[in-house]
């Protein structure tokens, strides 16, 4: 499981943040996820709230050495873009708030469609010379674009993205296993050996099985949520509801195991903004769904009905 940070700043105030971070570790937890944009939405912040808490937190407990840290760039204001200026200022920007001085994985936050793939895979590739970053990914790009930037990598003997993080769950597959044209995101990701590391894993948090009909719930993310609740929601529910039973575990669990059952998927990308919620996370990585359970939750989450 990888620990998402967009809630450290924003839900989770800096001392739960320790909790959870602390909690993670002792569970056996390693992989921590964050950008330098978290969480400039939140009233009074402006960015790069999420790396400073990590690394204060990291510093605090002398344990850099044991993690590995993702951090992105790309969507903070007034650092828009992955040209090779921007990146050379966002990467020590996030290396100091990080109190670090390497990052292991570095996204590229999104995909620029109107620029060349080259620019962002050039300007990363900078910095793994550089020894500031160890290893590049990249984030909310389609398959046939993270093909052009391996072929490009490859062509000029460059670093090669290793990781894909797109939105990713069972009410949110077409983008990566369908696409708009071109191979797919999975195909590719297959084909190249890129391990994808699901963002929005939990479908902000209606895959936690709280969001039902008749239920309100108080959270920042509910009116996302509950736009899931249709007929297809109320299917891929009802499977959740009942595997979760055969197996003694919760919803969450499930549901995010179906996504470590994928063959492309490496480690989903889920965020705990309180202790009682990181347990679930954490029984995710060892609960084993059968073959026909996984084939359930899938055929419930088609665009299809069965």
């Amino acid at each position: 499981m990888n620990l998402g940070g967009n809630v450290f700043g924003w839900t989770a105030d800096e001392e739960t943040s320790f909790a959870v971070l602390d909690a993670y570790v002792a569970a056996g937890g390693n992989f921590i996820d964050t950008a330098d944009m978290y969480s400039m939405w939140v009233p009074g912040n402006s960015g790069g709230d999420s790396e400073a808490i990590i690394g204060r937190w990291m510093t605090s407990r002398g344990n850099r050495d044991d993690l590995v840290i993702a951090t992105k760039v790309g969507q903070l204001t007034g650092l828009e873009g992955t040209s090779r200026d921007i990146v050379r200022r966002a990467v020590d920007d996030s290396l100091r708030r990080l109190d670090t001085d390497r990052i292991d994985l570095y996204y590229a936050h999104v995909d620029f469609a109107d620029r060349p793939v080259e620019e962002a895979v050039e300007a990363l590739d900078e910095q793994v010379q550089l020894g500031k970053v160890r290893t590049i990914g990249a984030s909310n790009f389609s398959g046939q674009r993270l093909e052009q930037a391996l072929r490009f990598s490859e062509s000029e003997n460059l670093s090669k993205y290793v990781a894909i993080q797109n939105k990713y769950s069972l009410v949110e597959r077409h983008d990566v296993e369908v696409g708009a044209g071109g191979p797919t995101v999975v195909e590719v990701a297959l084909a190249e050996n890129v391990s994808v590391l699901p963002y929005s894993s939990l479908a902000s948090g209606f895959l936690t099985g709280k969001y039902r009909d008749g239920v309100s719930v108080d959270s920042p993310r509910a009116g996302g949520a509950s736009a899931y609740l249709d007929d297809r929601g109320r299917r891929i529910l009802a499977e959740l509801d009942r595997i979760s039973q055969a197996h003694a575990t919760s919803v969450s669990a499930v549901s995010l195991a179906w996504l470590l059952a994928q063959p492309s998927v490496a480690a989903p990308v889920a965020s705990a903004r309180n202790l009682e919620q990181l347990p679930d996370l954490i029984a995710a990585a060892t609960l084993e769904l059968a073959a026909d359970e996984v084939a359930a939750l899938s055929a419930a989450s088609s665009s299809v009905p069965a």
